[in-house]
């Protein structure tokens, strides 16, 4: 029996859209709507340097980012199959999606981790 990467691929569609359904809204409300009307006070940039310099909140912000990126891959991959008719395509379009999915965690991972 074949073994494929399909169930971890779902496994990472499905907690993107977990975190996409509960974290994303409560950013774009917060930095969106109720810190441009002022109704939240905006944070200083010290308090912003102070929270970004524990690593925990920096890795905390790298796995929601990969998460939406794998979550989203995983949409365009199967939409375009199903609505362009391109199944036959199906290994071109899943490493261009997943690839691009990795390579955006990779540039999140440098941004938040890398050299400052």
């Amino acid at each position: 029996m074949r073994r494929t990467p399909e169930p971890y691929l779902w496994l990472l569609f499905s907690g993107g859209g977990v975190v996409a359904a509960l974290v994303l809204p409560v950013l774009v409300l917060l930095f969106g709507v109720l810190m441009p009307l002022g109704v939240v006070d905006w944070p200083t940039a010290e308090h912003l340097r102070g929270l970004l310099s524990h690593v925990l909140v920096r890795l905390a912000l790298v796995v929601v980012v990969v998460l939406c990126l794998f979550h989203a891959a995983h949409r365009i991959r199967f939409t375009s199959e199903e609505l362009f008719g391109i199944a036959r395509f199906d290994l071109p379009i899943a490493l261009l999606c997943y690839g691009a999915a990795v390579a955006g965690g990779v540039v999140a991972a440098v941004f938040m981790f890398g050299p400052r």
